[in-house]
């Protein structure tokens, strides 16, 4: 029996465990309808949303802190800590206001310094941040509520910039933490948020607890994605961590959990059966898989290499891998940008259509002087997503004649491992497989995967002075023909110097029991507005 087999024999018979034939662990079945109960993609390893950018990380980042905007369902930026705006006349100048009576988990007051440090350590990390550090003058507080963020040149950008649902996000922490180094990792987690954090009932690998935090005053604003007002209805929201699908699947049908954040197509059709739960698509936007490689070590450093790469790569494979049979979940994708968005483009993609070369791409690779050296993949196998992209990967990377150091892991240490610049063999890495949301990926100024600006880069630092040369141009633009070109030469200069393998278009499901109301669909779970009957 195949793997899809095994999984949708134990989830119908009630999710006996994949060892050992015992039962799903009990999670308190007749809980309170004020606890909601919460089977996240992957484990909250660590809680550091500027250090990283794993989106189960932002996903509970996005109740514990909140940001100065926020991004709505209509990709609009619209205020939400902040009160009002003002631009001076010449764009270089932006003042801010804060909404009166913010206040942090501790009770202490959100003031103009809070976010000042809060933004110095964001812009360290993020692309957008990165991109107004070098025109910043001064980013300073001019009083309690105020503060004011000088310019050498106008940012057209800033209020996105601030607003967006990539991570890492710009929120909001008392000056005391985000004065923190941004290359290490934070460890008091006190935000402005909707909820707190519980940090004595973390267990990672096991659960997280968040509490409704009594003191947050909500926008009078109807909730949009991030935006508007985010009204908590339970008191407790528990991540349960399940890392076998089956098990999952199990605790949902039996009402031991509330929601699974991301269940695997294979199940669907049994949770579909089941009259108590309700199961849908997750975000529209769906998702990009992503073949990330290593631009500073061989054989990755090498064009060739990375060209063979895409030479040879099946985005069928991949995407039947994750998806399963059902065609109407994925899309092949030639490029680097969201199916069905305005900027979408396929110049440049020949590459990755037709037929697969694997004579020519063994060929690529020989003249890229690749000598059979050890290829370190990193590949969480808690992770569905992950998982099934590194099995397509190992045999792709065999086929081509690669000597493949399998490294089955956690999400968690993929996530701490692949920020290391160490050699492979001393604790680097090779590649890793990710994915990105859509709507991460509609336009540059969001996607911080595309970016090719070398050490100052996302994982794997690749440089590329084409890609960059039409972010600057996207940026540039003045109508949307404009914003259209620079994006398919972008698209071009990124398939040109391989700044990551796509792997595909996919959608995800998400799943819930029918005595809860208020999920809506978005690039990540949004617990404000949800409420659980008994």
């Amino acid at each position: 029996m195949d793997r899809r087999t095994v999984l949708k024999g134990l989830a119908g018979a009630g999710g006996l465990a994949l060892t050992g034939g015992l039962a799903a662990p009990a999670l308190s079945q007749g809980a309170s309808a004020r606890t909601l109960r919460f089977v996240p993609q992957a484990n909250l390893a660590n809680f550091d949303p500027i250090w990283g950018t794993q989106y189960v990380v932002r996903n509970a980042a996005a109740m514990v802190w909140d940001t100065l905007y926020g991004i709505d369902a209509q990709l609009q930026p619209q205020r939400q800590m902040v009160e009002s705006e003002e631009t001076s006349d010449d764009g270089k100048t932006w003042t801010f206001k804060l909404r009166p009576g913010l206040k942090f988990h501790d009770g202490e007051p959100v003031l103009a310094k809070d976010v000042v440090a809060s933004l110095s350590r964001w812009a360290a990390r993020d692309p957008m941040g990165l991109m107004i550090i070098p025109i910043q003058q001064e980013l300073t507080a001019v009083d309690d509520r105020t503060f004011k963020w000088v310019l050498k040149q106008p940012f057209p950008k800033m209020l996105y910039a601030l607003a967006k649902n990539n991570a890492p996000c710009s929120f909001i922490m008392p000056e005391r933490i985000a004065k923190t180094d941004p290359f290490k990792q934070i460890t008091e987690y006190v935000g402005s948020g909707p909820m707190k954090f519980a940090k004595g009932e973390w267990v990672p690998g096991a659960k997280a607890v968040f509490e409704k935090f009594a003191d947050y005053v909500p926008r009078q604003e109807k909730a949009s994605w991030l935006a508007g007002g985010k009204q908590i209805m339970v008191d407790r929201v528990e991540w349960i961590v399940m890392p076998d699908p089956a098990t999952a699947a199990a605790a949902l049908q039996n009402g031991e959990v509330d929601w699974w954040e991301n269940p695997i197509a294979d199940l669907v059709p049994v949770l579909k059966k089941n009259k108590n739960i309700s199961v849908d698509i997750g975000d529209p936007l769906g998702n990009i898989g992503s073949f990330r490689m290593n631009h500073l070590f061989a054989p990755f450093n090498d064009v060739r290499a990375r060209r063979a790469v895409l030479m040879a790569l099946s985005q069928e494979d991949y995407m039947r891998a994750i998806v399963g049979d059902d065609d109407a979940l994925w899309k092949s994708l030639p490029g680097f940008f969201t199916p069905g968005t305005p900027l979408y483009s396929e110049m440049g993609g020949e590459i990755l259509k037709g037929k697969r070369d694997f004579d020519a791409a063994k060929k690529l690779l020989a003249e890229s002087g690749y000598a059979g050296q050890p290829v370190t993949c990193l590949v969480a196998q808690d992770q569905p997503i992950t998982k099934a992209q590194g099995d397509v990967t190992a045999d792709l990377l065999k086929k081509l004649g690669m000597n493949v150091d399998f490294v089955a892991t956690d999400w968690g240490t993929v996530g701490s491992r692949r920020a290391a610049k160490t050699p492979p063999g001393q604790g680097g890495w090779n590649m890793f497989h990710s994915w990105h949301a859509g709507a991460d990926c509609i336009t540059p100024a969001s996607y911080t995967a595309i970016r090719a600006n070398g050490d100052k880069a996302w994982f794997g630092w690749p440089t590329s002075a084409g890609a960059e040369k039409e972010v600057v141009s996207w940026f540039e633009a003045k109508s949307l023909d404009e914003e259209k070109a620079a994006v398919g030469r972008l698209n071009k200069a990124a398939l040109d110097d391989v700044v990551y393998a796509p792997t595909g278009f996919f959608l995800t499901y998400t799943a819930w029991r029918k005595n809860v109301s208020g999920i809506t669909k978005g690039p990540l779970p949004f617990f404000w507005g949800v409420s659980k009957s008994a």
